[in-house]
């Protein structure tokens, strides 16, 4: 079993299921768990992130499995960003899953995107002499330049140091998890799903996600990590539930 840090808070019903995406920690959901209020949340660094193990291979489906047990038997709705919506579909059948949100999921992939996925998974983690230059090359990935600042606990937990050197947490296999399959995934789901954008996202368009869902939605203003620009607003997609 993968040894995961996982935070939780709250204790009002249903349990919110965090997840974040690629790259993040579970920090960059700090804003939204301000914004549920007393709602019970519960939030993941996933495998081969922040403070969590990595896994020996990494697919959508270990991913789901390796946080499974964070789901509440009695009452969850999950919502993930990115790398973590498609991982939260994933649990969507799970037993006490109540609805699942996807927020700024890439569905649409070209074979040119995926080689390049493939070629980052097959790299060696970069080591820099300066938490710094870690720092820069971590918000570069997360898609948090400008978002949060070098002290933000979204940066502090993304960061490792090791023998005097320092690096991202990402274990940059991760990237290799492949073509995420979502319209079969949206087939498979037993309960509601939204899926959601910021307006400018550069990711995913609106016209790819309401190929897939009529009932997607764009969030007026905000990009790609629309979690961590305007928190009300994405706490308001899971408190619909």
């Amino acid at each position: 079993m993968t040894s995961l840090r996982v935070r939780r808070g709250g204790a009002e019903a249903p349990v919110v299921l965090l997840l974040h995406g690629l790259g993040a920690t579970s920090d960059v959901w700090d804003g939204v768990v301000v914004a549920l209020g007393d709602r019970a949340w519960v939030a993941p660094d996933l495998p081969g992130h922040g403070g969590s193990h990595p896994l020996p291979q990494y697919t959508f489906s270990a991913t789901a499995e390796a946080v499974a047990d964070l789901v509440d038997p009695a009452d969850t709705v999950i919502i993930g960003h990115s790398f973590g919506g498609v991982v939260g579909l994933h649990l969507a059948s799970r037993p006490g899953v109540r609805a699942v949100v996807g927020l700024g999921i890439k569905v649409a992939w070209t074979p040119d995107e995926l080689a390049r996925a493939a070629k980052l998974a097959a790299r060696e983690p970069a080591r820099f002499d300066t938490r710094d230059e870690a720092v820069a090359r971590h918000l570069r990935v997360a898609g948090l330049d400008g978002l949060v600042d070098v002290d933000h606990p979204a940066v502090t937990a993304g960061v490792v140091e090791e023998d005097g050197r320092w690096r991202p947490a990402l274990d940059p296999r991760a990237f290799g998890v492949g073509e995420p399959g979502v319209a079969a995934l949206l087939a498979a789901a037993s309960v509601p799903v939204v899926l959601a954008r910021g307006q400018h996202d550069a990711l995913v368009s609106s016209a790819d996600l309401l190929e897939l869902a009529p009932n997607a939605v764009d969030l007026p203003g905000l990009g790609h990590n629309a979690h961590v620009e305007d928190p009300a607003a994405v706490a308001a997609l899971v408190t619909r539930f």
